[in-house]
């Protein structure tokens, strides 16, 4: 079964036969996709993260499929009603929903009106009204009737009859087929609104009486009227059309024009009502709802990896300042690696007395710790802090920046934060994390859940584990894109390393604790509980600065180490060299050192490499600042251009932080001149937008901006 999978997988990614049965092959030995993607490329023809990820989810739900049809066998077979027909029936299906069907007639069942019938000896009657042939039914039902099995009389026969002939057709894979594709092509969504609610649940007022088809609902629509029906404001129903359906049904089942064939469509109209229609709209549900939520997730996934691969300012020391009006400023100093060196609070809000202490007291710390970059949390009382400290006549090298601290509150109630500071409270580990958050977002953000950060859509409603399973790979991808500091990386960050995980990661840092830092990659071998697979699958992801081979500062997997020295010898220079004469790399003759094991894909990165070790993919960090005198909601006007930051991307549009406390939306028909389907087509989380503001509702706290340049018809005027 694997290799005809293999070949399915290939059609339907369009994707070389043999690079997935090479993917699958290193899956299935513990290899990590960024494993796959960066170090088995010759493997594997060259596929990316994507194309890997995709044949592991594919070809993990195939086996799933296939222990499905294992467990349906093994129960016919316990019911002896597995016959080659049937058995070959079960092998063909292609998806779970048709071998389910294929299942239903046979599946034990609670107790149904059907089973009552059948108990009640009246299957034979049922098979004779089925037939539909001539003859008199209530002579026919008459001889059923049982005081001792309780039926009373013909009608009660026929009833029990009927329900029989229902439960048949709904258990009919064929007609099942043809009504699931009528409702997802023609099914309609309704939602209308539980009495009484109107009030309570205004917020989903534009469902209180609203259809849309099942094979156009957008994902977002689809998720908040769901939602809107968990919290009892709606009710939320999928219907196809009844006629359509019945037709379908009677045109399968009705033979005849008598009596018998009467009881029949007695029964297929019963059928569809009370078992076919509400089986169907389950499944309709049950895939919309998935379908909703990979999209949902794909839209969170996007803006994870553009937070987590946001701008690190780096190693500079930073004044960190959790801004706050009634309890004041929390301010942390941290040095150039993010430890902490000092706490205080300041109210640059506050009485004169206080403001003028902190007007001293800031940049004295500025001095004293020798800070670069001071970070302003993008909380309350954000801009008010921004605009003192601006207004403090530090020295112009110094930079003032606004952070977004999304997740740092989350962080700093965290078990992480109560491990690394137990010392502090909230409000001192919260300035601590934007500060980091600053100086290495990626190192940072791992620590917290995904869902806290803030940047998905609807990201409580969607499937818990596909959506852990789903971020989990973006963290993933991200930290192993990046690279990570062997020597200084947390626990959580090298928990997403390739090969480590949570005990690994403990290992390496309690390696470091004991022994100090790691000299070379080949230490690795030392660490408790790390192998050689282990070790193989993470070395080139982990970064040694100034270590005893200068390899290990780069991504350049050990493996590789002695192709370079290959190199070097064929050139007569040392390892060390190559990694910085330009002149030196261009003499490198690529196809001299092809192997069976080692083409082109390997060579090429290597030489990419050695030209710059251990580069961070990340953009080079730019300096960021919000308009200056626009700090609130009131001080907007229609037509006002700002810059802003991008902060989530959601299906419907964007939204942008412009410095006043709340983000506004750029609705997707706003976001560009053109036609635009996709907002990921456009921008990105943490962008740096120019935006005009449309309008501004204060009553309902909603802000609408453009990102059109040409907006002279709008505002009536020209730029």
């Amino acid at each position: 079964m694997s290799e005809k999978y293999i070949k399915d997988i290939a059609a339907e990614l369009s994707l070389p036969s043999r690079g997935v049965a090479a993917a699958v092959e290193l899956l299935d030995g513990g290899a990590s996709v960024p494993f796959i993607s960066r170090y088995r490329k010759e493997a594997t023809g060259s596929l990316d993260e994507v194309a890997v990820t995709n044949i592991r989810d594919r070809i993990n739900q195939l086996r799933e499929l296939d222990k499905r049809r294992a467990a349906i066998i093994k129960s016919l077979t316990e019911q002896n009603k597995l016959t080659d027909e049937l058995k070959e029936k079960v092998m063909a299906a292609e998806t779970m929903s048709v071998l389910e069907d294929i299942y239903l007639p046979y599946k034990p069942k609670r107790r149904t009106r059907a089973t009552v019938a059948k108990e009640k000896g009246l299957e034979p009657l049922a098979q004779k009204l089925f037939e539909q042939g001539v003859f008199d039914i209530v002579e026919e039902a008459a001889k059923y009737i049982d005081e001792e099995k309780k039926v009373a009389n013909y009608e009660e026969a026929l009833s029990g009859a009927r329900d029989i002939i229902a439960e048949w057709v709904n258990e009919n894979a064929d007609v099942r087929a043809k009504l699931r594709t009528l409702f997802f092509e023609q099914g309609v969504y309704r939602s209308k609104v539980v009495r009484g609610k109107d009030t309570e649940g205004i917020k989903y007022r534009d469902y209180f009486d609203w259809q849309e088809p099942v094979k156009s609902i957008p994902s977002h629509r689809l998720l908040a009227v769901r939602r809107g029906e968990k919290e009892g404001v709606l009710m939320l129903r999928v219907a196809a059309p009844e006629e359509e359906a019945v037709r379908i049904l009677n045109s399968y089942f009705l033979k005849a024009k008598n009596d018998a064939a009467e009881q029949v469509r007695l029964a297929v109209e019963d059928s569809y009502k009370r078992l076919l229609s509400l089986s169907m709209e389950t499944e309709v549900r049950i895939a919309t709802k998935l379908e909703a939520d990979r999209e949902a997730i794909e839209v969170f996934k996007k803006n994870l990896h553009g937070l987590l691969m946001e701008s690190p300012l780096g190693h500079h020391r930073v004044m960190a300042i959790d801004p706050g009006f009634r309890t004041g400023c929390k301010v942390v100093c941290l040095d150039e690696n993010g430890a902490f060196l000092m706490n205080e609070t300041v109210f640059p809000v506050g009485s004169e007395a206080q403001m003028e202490l902190c007007a001293k007291m800031i940049p004295q710390l500025v001095e004293r710790y020798k800070v670069r970059f001071i970070a302003i949390g993008n909380g309350t009382a954000s801009r008010e802090t921004e605009e003192f400290v601006r207004g403090l006549g530090l020295p112009d090298d110094i930079h003032v920046l606004v952070v977004n601290e999304s997740g740092a509150s989350i962080y700093s109630a965290s078990d992480v934060a109560r491990e690394e500071f137990p010392d502090f409270d909230v409000t001192v580990r919260g300035a601590i994390s934007i500060g980091r958050r600053l100086m290495d977002p990626l190192a940072e953000l791992v620590k917290i859940d995904p869902k806290s950060i803030g940047v998905g859509q609807y990201q409580h409603d969607v499937d818990q584990n596909l959506l852990k399973e789903s971020l989990d790979d973006t963290v993933i991808s991200c930290v192993n894109q990046v690279g990570v500091e062997l020597n200084t990386a947390s626990k959580q960050l090298l928990t997403y390393v390739s090969g480590l995980g949570p005990t690994r990661a403990q290992a390496i840092v309690a390696y470091r604790q004991e022994h100090g830092r790691f000299n070379s990659r080949d230490d690795l071998y030392n660490v408790n509980g790390l192998g050689p697979k282990a070790v193989e699958q993470a070395a080139g992801f982990l970064r040694i600065r100034d270590g005893a081979n200068p390899l290990d500062a780069s991504a350049i997997h050990p493996e590789s180490y002695s192709i370079v020295e290959r190199m070097a010898k064929d050139l007569n220079v040392r390892v060390g060299e190559l990694l910085r004469n330009d002149q030196l790399r261009s003499r490198i003759i690529l196809d001299r050192y092809v192997t069976d094991l080692v083409g082109r894909p390997t060579l090429e990165d290597i030489l990419q490499e050695l030209a710059k070790p251990g580069r961070d993919p990340r953009v080079q960090f730019e300096a960021f600042s919000f308009k200056k005198g626009v700090t609130k909601p009131e001080d907007l006007k229609p037509g006002m251009k700002l810059p802003g930051i991008v902060t989530n991307v959601t299906k419907f549009g964007a939204f942008v932080d412009i410095g006043v406390h709340l983000e506004g939306l750029v609705h997707i028909s706003q976001l560009s001149d053109k036609f635009v389907k996709d907002p990921n087509d456009v921008v990105q989380v943490h962008q740096k937008v120019e935006v005009t503001v449309l309008e501004v509702e204060l009553d309902r706290k909603r802000i609408a901006l453009s990102m059109k340049r040409d907006l002279q018809q709008h505002f009536g005027t020209k730029r």
